[in-house]
């Protein structure tokens, strides 16, 4: 799969970044908040971008059904970005939820 952190504007890595940084700065729980709500923003933005390639993907497919476009470039485009997006975000879940767990499984 193609790097599309430059579409969403978040790495890959955000989360293992944050986590360093926050061990080498010696981080006070009102910097994790805000470590937490940009992260969390990030996560919402990815999720709102990906459901606004699908629905792009679906108009696109509709015009093309209905005869209202003949360009299937537009078409296979449309449908490549959604499927790319979608991808793309399973994986920051999985990677979220895999996360969870270990926090989960963490004995203090």
């Amino acid at each position: 799969m193609d790097n599309i952190s430059k579409v969403y504007g978040i790495d890959s890595n955000a989360y293992e970044t944050l986590v360093k940084r926050a061990k080498n700065n010696g981080v006070t729980g009102t910097q994790n908040n805000d470590m937490f709500q940009s992260l969390l923003n990030s996560a919402i933005d990815n999720i709102n971008t990906t459901n606004a390639y699908l629905s792009n993907a679906e108009n696109e497919n509709i015009k093309f059904a209905l005869g209202e476009t003949e360009n299937t470039h537009d078409l296979a485009i449309a449908l490549r970005k959604a499927q790319t997006a979608l991808q793309y975000t399973v994986a920051v879940r999985d990677k979220f939820l895999d996360a969870y767990k270990e926090i989960m499984n963490m004995q203090i």
